[in-house]
């Protein structure tokens, strides 16, 4: 499986735990569960992680309204011999 997104709106301090909680699972060391979608998705960083953080706003003349928004993308490298070993392990 490649790619597993989820979208949903949370209050600031939802968020805020939400991304503690990653926090102290990569400070661990251990693997990294991800809740996407009602699927649990483990993953295991290694060293080196690449991160990459991205602030955008958009707003065109006439909108009453401007989106803006974070990104956070961590990105590491695995070793892989076959497709099998470098999907994500995800739980139902």
């Amino acid at each position: 499986m490649g790619e597993l997104e989820t979208e949903e709106q949370k209050s600031r301090a939802e968020i805020a735990t939400y991304l503690r909680n990653l926090a102290d699972q990569l400070d661990s060391g251990d693997d990294v569960s991800l809740d996407l979608g009602g699927k649990q998705v483990m993953l295991n960083p290694v060293d080196p992680v690449t991160f990459k953080l991205e602030g955008e706003s958009d707003w065109a003349e006439g909108d009453t309204e401007a989106k803006q928004s974070i990104e956070f993308e961590l990105v590491w490298w695995r070793d892989a011999q076959t497709a099998e070993e470098g999907t994500l392990d995800v739980q139902e």
